[in-house]
């Protein structure tokens, strides 16, 4: 039942809720006992999703897919990247970086990572190779970086060696700034634009929301940088009094997904409290909100400051998600591997629920979403389309794995 619930429309989940409450009313009026209520309601489920629309669809769309297993035992993966070799780089959030034969072999771990503060939420986080990576051997990885009597996300370069064992040249390129004692909200997502830059997101810190709102640091802001480091000279905060240059948007609570659409424009996800998971489409400059608006609220109930959702000069989201889906990893699916209706669609883990949702979008509105992989079994950390225009997906577990999605009929 519940499982039902978490993958109901939102006029399916009203639906049930006042079929729950009309099925209890009379059960009790009749004094029935609590099984009987209960397979009252299981008959009112299968009757609702039989008869919906949505429901074949979701079935129709499931056949779609066949899970292919390429390798396990990856202690809590975090981030996947390409080899032009046909090999696959993944992060351990414990602290390990490792390289994947096309045959399902696991490497050893890599030399050359830094000291990192591995422990709650940190760790070694995002990887992403640079787009000349074939020339270069550059890739960037963010990692929680001890110091400072704290921690924070730091954002470094290095070479990979030709034999894929060793990191080379390891450099930090950016450090958020105040580091922090904690375990909580590191963001850590990192993509390169059309323009060379790169954007890294950033999360407050969990014990520092206010901060959020403020230019005097790096909490709960995405930032912007050149691939050694160097500011951009057209940052939305360049010459503004007290604000870090490195600065793009702010409001941020602890972002975790970020992908580029196929016309350049960036879009990410963050967590919300209880509720209130968004995406959005970050511009320079603008406010996204955090915490003085939030379409969630306290864990526990309650209200986030005022407790409003819209207020003047901030910007609110394409899409939330109530109650919270914890997203985390995005990409777009550029190609037709799974059907052209699929193509342009925007592929959303979840580590809450361990699904796919696959959320159709029109230019920069969310027109609808359908949940996939519900089966699964573990966290959904990471997803990315490879090179052969298949979907790929990370799980978040002691044994995590590394699956690739097929299509059910094979071109």
């Amino acid at each position: 039942m519940i499982s039902l619930l978490r993958t109901a429309s939102p006029l399916q989940s009203a639906a049930l809720h006042r079929g729950f409450a009309g099925i209890r009313a009379i059960s009790l009026k009749l004094r029935a006992p609590l099984g009987v209520f209960m397979a009252y309601a299981w008959v009112f489920i299968a009757s609702l999703y039989a008869t919906s629309p949505a429901f074949s669809q979701a079935q129709a769309n499931a056949e779609r897919i066949r899970l292919e297993v390429i390798a396990e035992s990856l202690e809590h993966a975090w981030a996947l990247g390409f080899l032009p070799s046909g090999r696959f780089l993944v992060t351990e959030r414990v602290g390990r970086l490792r390289v994947i034969e096309a045959d399902g072999r696991v490497s050893a771990p890599l030399a050359g990572l830094p000291r990192i503060d591995v422990g709650g939420q940190g760790g070694l986080l995002d990887l992403a190779l640079d787009s000349n990576f074939e020339r270069n051997r550059t890739l960037f990885l963010c990692f929680t970086e001890p110091g400072g009597g704290g921690n924070s996300t730091a954002l470094a370069r290095a070479e990979l060696s030709a034999d894929e064992r060793t990191l080379n040249s390891f450099q930090v390129i950016f450090s958020q700034q105040p580091k922090l004692p904690g375990r909580h909200h590191f963001g850590c997502r990192i993509v390169e634009r059309s323009d060379g830059t790169l954007i890294l997101v950033l999360g407050e810190r969990f014990s520092r929301m206010n901060d959020a709102q403020r230019l005097d640091n790096h909490l709960g802001k995405l930032v912007r940088v050149h691939k050694d480091g160097r500011v951009p000279a057209d940052n939305p905060f360049i010459g503004h009094a007290q604000a870090r240059p490195e600065i793009f948007s702010f409001g941020h609570r602890n972002p975790q997904g970020a992908t580029l659409d196929a016309q350049g424009r960036l879009w990410t996800h963050e967590h919300g409290p209880q509720g209130g998971d968004e995406i959005n489409l970050p511009q320079p400059g603008r406010n996204y909100g955090w915490p003085v608006i939030t379409h969630g609220e306290p864990y526990g109930g309650g209200k986030i400051g005022a407790g409003i959702t819209h207020a003047p000069g901030l910007e609110q989201p394409v899409h939330y998600w109530t109650p919270s889906i914890a997203p985390s990893g995005m990409t777009f699916l550029t190609s037709e591997r799974y059907g052209a209706d699929w193509r342009g669609s925007l592929i959303v883990g979840s580590l809450k629920f361990g699904f796919l949702t696959r959320v159709v979008v029109s230019d920069t509105r969310v027109i609808r979403e359908e949940r996939l992989l519900q089966s699964i079994g573990q966290r959904i950390r990471d997803v990315r389309q490879g090179p052969d225009g298949l979907l790929y997906v990370l799980t978040d577990a002691p044994n995590g794995r590394l699956i690739r999605l097929n299509p059910a009929q094979l071109p």
